[in-house]
């Protein structure tokens, strides 16, 4: 049956059902065909934290969105055109982000009694009037797959677990998706396994052909390439950007890559990832619990390795004394917290970015240490690269904060030419380093390199450059236990001196300004450099003037960060948390930024942070804006 072909600029569709249909897996295969087509795109993958959530609630939805696009996008969309619902529970956890109009493909045969129960539906809201503002199409999915499975050897329950691949083809027709990538992985996946192999194909072909014949669609949509810089691309999710990263600042280093690490979500699949790749020389070891993580770590990196460890907020707590042992001790390390919800378990699947005042100041006595932030998933890999670079050369524990939500989402990533990458050196002490008055040579473990205050580097076994270690203070230059109060005095101002001298290394603050006479300012850090960037372009299609900045660096910041706040008679610094940024601006500038504050366990919304930008610019020109910090859905 031959249908129009109607052309669309952007899409965004979210997948929903259990936590056993299949529906991250749908979403993954969605994106990688897309990601192959060459459009633009990202995702927001959101799932349940318990392993098995009572099926058919609201409790135990997982659902994935994806937005893409023939041009250039930062946000998985704030609102689904499409909504494909397995069962009344995704339905209703889903239904209230749907604008009217959009497009519900519904799987009627899970619309049951008992499950309409579950989650407090007294009618069926197919038939009862609820749906009316959109665009429904119901569809038996679960009985129309068994049906196309029905010449396999399966049992019925079997068969009813392609429905996802059934749904999957239903929608790779509809939206134009090439199919090859998708009947390429799923040979991969089950090729120990022809009969279910089989099936599934036959489920995937059996969607494709129920679009293409059935009357319920009458027309088919197709998204063009985004035009995009030449290169060879492939679509990344921050975890395994970050892992690159990491692998590739040990190539450019020239040191073996040690990762001790305790599991933990969201950041586990780093561990994983990174475990995968030993051909580069890496060492990864999953310890019994978080101390012993960073403790191999420590040692990892007295023994000259590239040392890492992996967690999230509540793995910080633990971590928290050794990383002042890796502050005394002035050796490099990369601490890498992908944040999540809390406090306590709190939210281990949702994001958030609450954990940068735990990085900062998160441990007895003065023990600072530098703090960057990626601002998407495919600039993980740049990040980890960066926090390398100032550990190796500054001699100094690094905290990388990432978030789940750059750690599940995706975007297509240009994969860069190797030569292209920094070279770091570590610069490994070979000798001794200072004379004595009667003209002995001798090694000094905290002589320090005037530019950068870093200690040497001496790696344990090299002859003449015995030194000791410890938590207790060093005497200055020598490295001897020292109790003494002005050595202590001087110790603590030289290790703050040594991460304030980062600030020489590192790039101003950019600020995109396209008049060069906006009167906002919008700051960000981390993942809301999307939906930042997504609402100041809006705004100014509006005619509203606003320039956006984002930070990288958090301790230190740019050495220019001050003088770019004071241009701006409103700054609004938009954070996943209840103003962490917005309270060290304050207290290091004294100026008076604006907190746009939400911990949701979401990203912001692009229409939330253009409400907030048009108020503020509105109460410059003579309006109201509410004194202190916003909250993002009173913006």
């Amino acid at each position: 049956m031959s249908k129009q072909v109607v052309s669309l600029n952007r899409v965004v569709i979210r997948f929903a059902g259990d936590s056993g249909d299949g529906m991250q897996l749908t979403g993954d295969r969605f994106t990688s065909d897309t990601a192959g087509l060459g459009n633009d795109l990202s995702t927001l993958p959101d799932f349940p934290a318990e392993i098995r959530a009572p099926a058919g609630t609201i409790g135990g939805v997982s659902a994935f969105q994806l937005a893409f696009a023939d041009h250039d996008i930062t946000t998985p969309g704030d609102a689904p055109n499409v909504l494909v619902a397995m069962n009344p529970a995704a339905l209703k956890a889903n239904l209230k982000d749907l604008p009217r109009g959009a497009d519900i493909i519904v799987n009627t045969d899970e619309f049951t009694k008992r499950n309409l129960e579950k989650v407090g539906y007294a009618a069926n809201p197919i038939e009862d009037g609820t749906l009316e503002p959109y665009n429904v199409h119901a569809i038996a999915l679960t009985s129309q797959t068994v049906e196309a499975l029905k010449g396999f050897d399966l049992t019925k329950k079997e068969a009813e677990r392609s429905k996802n691949m059934y749904a999957l083809g239903l929608l790779s027709w509809l939206y134009s998706r090439p199919a090859e990538g998708t009947r390429a992985f799923l040979e991969r996946k089950f090729a120990s396994k022809p009969t279910i192999l089989a099936a599934n194909l036959a489920a995937f072909e059996a969607g494709w052909s129920f679009g293409e014949t059935t009357e319920a669609f009458s027309v088919q949509y197709e998204v063009s390439p985004a035009p995009l810089p030449a290169g060879t691309y492939r679509n990344i999710t921050g975890n395994p950007a970050l892992a690159y990263g990491l692998i590739a600042a040990s190539q450019r280093s020239g040191l073996p890559l040690f990762l001790g690490s305790y599991p933990i979500t969201p950041a586990s699949d780093i561990l994983h990832e990174l475990a995968k790749n030993h051909r580069f020389g890496i060492m990864t070891f999953q310890a019994e619990d978080e101390i012993a993580g960073i403790g191999s770590a420590i040692g990892a990196a007295y023994g000259g390795a590239l040392a890492v460890t992996t967690t999230s907020g509540p793995g910080v707590a633990l971590k928290s004394e050794a990383i002042g042992l890796a502050v005394s001790l002035e050796l490099p390390l990369i601490i890498v917290d992908v944040q999540r919800g809390g406090p306590s378990t709190g939210l281990p699947t949702k994001t958030e970015q609450s954990d940068l005042l735990q990085a900062m100041f998160g441990r007895n006595g003065e023990s600072p240490v530098p703090v960057i932030a990626p601002q998407s998933p495919s600039d993980c890999f740049h990040a980890a690269i960066e926090a390398a670079r100032i550990a190796v050369t500054y001699r100094t524990p690094v905290f990388l904060l990432s978030d789940g939500y750059l750690a599940n989402g995706s975007e297509p990533w240009l994969v860069p030419t190797v030569d292209d990458l920094p070279v770091i050196d570590p610069g490994f002490a070979t000798g001794p380093n200072d004379v004595t008055a009667d003209g002995t040579e001798v090694f000094k473990p905290y002589k320090r390199d005037p530019e950068t205050l870093a200690r040497p580097w001496a790696v344990p076994g090299t002859k003449g450059l015995e030194h000791r270690i410890g938590g207790l203070e060093k005497a200055d230059g020598t490295g001897a236990i020292s109790y003494d109060p002005e050595n202590h005095d001087l110790m603590v101002r030289l290790r703050q001196a040594k991460v304030d001298a980062i600030a020489d290394s590192i790039p101003g603050l950019w600020v995109d300004d396209p008049t060069g006479d906006a009167e906002v300012l919008v700051l960000g850090w981390g993942s809301t450099y999307g939906p930042i960037g997504a609402a100041c372009e809006i705004t100014r299609r509006t005619g509203v003037k606003v320039a956006q900045a984002h930070l990288r660096h958090l301790n230190p910041f740019p050495s220019d960060t001050g003088d770019v706040l004071r241009r701006y008679r409103r700054v609004l610094v938009p954070e996943m948390n209840l103003g962490q940024l917005s309270m060290l601006l304050r207290a290091k500038y004294l100026v008076d930024v604006q907190g746009i504050n939400q911990v949701r366990g979401m990203p912001f919304k692009s229409t939330e942070l253009v409400a907030a930008i048009t108020a503020a610019v509105s109460s410059l020109q003579g309006g109201h804006l509410p004194a202190g910090d916003l909250h993002a859905t009173n913006a």
